[in-house]
């Protein structure tokens, strides 16, 4: 079975998932991101490039034991790294 479908546009490297969810309404990015995260065995970072501030995503992290990290961005985009706590 493959990787899940998902909204956006995702990459795989050997350190990190990717995700570019740039110019999608909610609740796409968060069901690309909800669904990364429940892949079973995933524990690689995971990189998200997004429009806004996903707020309502830090509560479902916590209770799925990922944190959050801000990372540089441009203009008016949002990066974040996810990691397992």
């Amino acid at each position: 079975m493959g990787e899940p479908e998902i909204p956006g546009k995702r990459w795989d490297s050997a350190e990190a998932v990717h995700l570019d969810l740039r110019g999608l309404e909610p609740p796409e990015p968060m069901v690309a991101i909800l669904a990364v995260l429940d892949t079973p065995g995933e524990k690689r970072p995971v990189t998200i490039i997004m429009s806004r501030d996903p707020i309502f995503l830090f509560p479902e992290l916590a209770e799925r034991g990922w944190q959050h990290e801000y990372l540089p961005s441009e203009g008016a985009e949002t990066r974040l790294r996810l990691t397992r706590v």
